[in-house]
Order: C-alpha cells, then structure tokens, then sequence
C-alpha cells in the first residue's frame, strides 16, 4: 500500500451553457486529475477543480504545486498513513483543492485495495441522497424553464438560486418568478456568494418572506463582522457558512461569533479527511450542513455524495449534486444517474467510478 507517484493531468471539457453567478462566471472545466499510484498496482482518482475567484488556485497553479510540492512530501508513505498526509500538506499554507484532491485519491486508492467502498469506510449510513440543484444568473423566464426541465427530467424539487446581483428589482424578482412558477412544493434557497451588503441583504430577505425559503448562504461578505453578525441574528433560517468556513477553525469562528447558522461542506475543497473533522465538529455543535457543490464534474459529485451518504446529519438536506448536467461531456466509463430527484452512490470499490481513457486523452492539455 505504498504511495508510488503522483499525477497531476490537466483537462478541459466545456459547459453547454456557462454558469454565471456574483464571484465570477465558468464557461468550461478546467481541472486536473490526480491520481495516485500505489507499490500494489493500484491507482486512486480524484478531480481538482480550481476556483480562483474564490480560494485564488489556478489549474497550472494546481499542477505545479502537487507535481513540485505535494508529491515529494508524500510519496514513499502508505494509503493509511492520512494523519501523516495530512500534516505534511498543512505545511504548504492555502491551496485547499489541491489537498483536498490528493487526500480523495488516497482514500480511493485505500478503497480499491480493500475492495470496499469509499462510502463504507467512512460511515456507510445509506447508499443514496436527495439532490439539490443550483441555478445559475439568467433572466426570470430561463430560470424558471430551467428549473421546470431538471424537474421533469430527473424529478429534482430542491434549487439552489444564485444571487448577489441588484437585491430588489432583479434578485428578488427571480426568487419570487420561481416560486410561482414552480409551485409551493418545491424547496427554494439563496446563495449570494457575497454580493450582497448586509443592508442590502436584510431588505432582500425581508422582501421575500413570503416566498417560504429554506436557506441562505453567503449573502454579504465574512470580513463584514459586525454587519453579518446584526444580519443573521434577523434571519428566522439557517444562514450557511460556505467559502467563510473551509477549516473547522473557520467554522468555530463563524458559528461562536454569531456570523453563521449552518455550515457547507465541499469535499472539493476539504477532501474526505477535512471533511470528517468538519462533519464532527457540526454535529458536537448541532449544527446544520448542507453538501455543497464547487460546480463538479462527474468525479467530484461522486465524491460529495459518497460522503454525504456516509452520515445521518450530511445525507438528511438535499446534497448539490447535478452540476455535471451542464457539461458537455465528462471523463467516466459510466455517467452518474440522477432519476427521481436522488443519486444513488456508486457501488464499486473506492469511489466507485472508472476514468475512460480515451476521453482524458482527448481532453487533457498537458501534450
């Protein structure tokens, strides 16, 4: 079980239409894949999707520091040596998707060597999750058809509503034509990724009352203390720490000083062994959580749900698990299936899922 090497693979598949919300706008996915090999034969994947208008990682920043950082630091360890792994990466100060994603593909390599599932070896509470899927800026009319279709199609009734633009006259006016375009048994939230003031935020909210909102996450910006801490203590539903709270330092933080009501946890950015130390934290703390979506492909959503599923408190909210709707292509043997509004996790060992080979050398950049 001896961690051999490490690869670091460059791809890029665009998106049928891009997704555009307050801290920036994707018109493609370009991540990179790492996978790790073991002295076995064994060889564990993960997807690294950089997000730089949030945690500032590039996809050539990712690839430098796993291939000239990261992988000298750890090979030569063994799959259960995490803690191990997981110290010698908090050496290396940011790059949270990097760590996370080696941290994935050792579990996944650990999963494959045992022959267990991923799911299993973290909790293995079910084998499924209700899926929650995010809308990106659009006009009111297209969101609504959007909505109306991803119910039709894969029996999805949770959206995620991406806001942060003008708060009354634009925002609330799209919240409010899904509400009566979807009906009352749909379940709405908001995300404004901080593009909101806290003035702003609480007038918006207050606007929308009415329109029986579940959730609202990251509406005006952390380092606003005073400002978030007199907004939340308004709110009369969960508001959901996300990019403010990527370590369970964060969290502490967010939750003790009144900023935050409930947590995000993206397996993107805190892999399987970050995740498990937030997860714990929530729960001592009672704490909501919701899973989220750092618009993932294929491979990453099956990550994110094979950790939901694995635990009572993260599997009971709808996860954000359908992003991968929205690109035109993907790197799996076998597509992910959202049927009924649920996905069900991936049964085969590790992870769960195979990269198809001939699509990553179709769609790595690397030469």
């Amino acid at each position: 079980m001896k961690i051999t090497r490490i690869d670091a693979i460059p791809y890029r598949i665009g998106y049928r239409k891009p997704l555009r919300f307050a801290s920036g706008e994707v018109h493609a996915a370009e991540h990179v894949l790492v996978r790790v090999h073991t002295d076995d034969g064994i060889v564990g994947v993960a997807d690294a999707p950089p997000r730089p208008f949030t945690y500032g990682e590039t996809q050539r920043g990712l690839v430098a520091v796993i291939e000239t950082i990261f992988a000298p630091q750890i090979v030569g360890l063994t799959l259960v040596e995490r803690e191990v792994v997981h110290a010698r990466l908090g050496r290396t100060v940011g790059n949270p998707v990097a760590k996370a994603a080696i941290d994935m593909a050792i579990w996944d390599a650990l999963g494959r060597t045992l022959d267990l599932p991923v799911g299993d070896l973290l909790g293995g509470y079910t084998d499924r999750m209700r899926v929650c899927h995010m809308l990106g800026f659009d006009t009111p009319a297209a969101m609504v058809d959007e909505a109306n279709r991803v119910r039709d199609v894969h029996g999805i009734s949770v959206f995620k509503v991406k806001v942060g633009r003008r708060p009354v006259g634009l925002d609330t006016a799209v919240v409010r034509a899904l509400r009566e375009g979807l009906g009352d048994d749909v379940e709405l939230y908001v995300d404004g990724n901080r593009g909101w003031t806290a003035s702003e935020s609480a007038r918006a909210m207050a606007e929308m009352s009415d329109l029986g909102l579940t959730l609202a996450e990251e509406l005006c910006p952390a380092d606003d203390v005073l400002g978030r801490k007199w907004l939340v203590g308004q709110l009369d539903i969960p508001f959901v720490a996300d990019e403010s709270a990527t370590t369970p330092a964060e969290v502490t933080r967010e939750v003790l000083s009144g900023a935050a009501t409930a947590i995000s946890i993206k397996t993107a950015r805190t892999g399987f062994t970050g995740s498990l130390r937030t997860h714990h934290l929530c729960e001592g703390l009672g704490l909501e959580v919701v899973m989220g979506n750092q618009i993932d492909g294929q491979l990453g959503t099956a990550c994110t749900v094979a950790f939901g599923a694995a635990f009572a408190l993260t599997s009971r909210r709808a996860g954000e698990l359908s992003n991968f709707l929205d690109m035109s292509d993907d790197l799996l043997t076998e597509s992910l299936t959202i049927a009924d509004g649920e996905l069900v996790v991936p049964s085969g060992a590790g992870i769960g899922v195979e990269i198809d080979d001939d699509k990553l050398a179709a769609y790595r950049i690397d030469g």
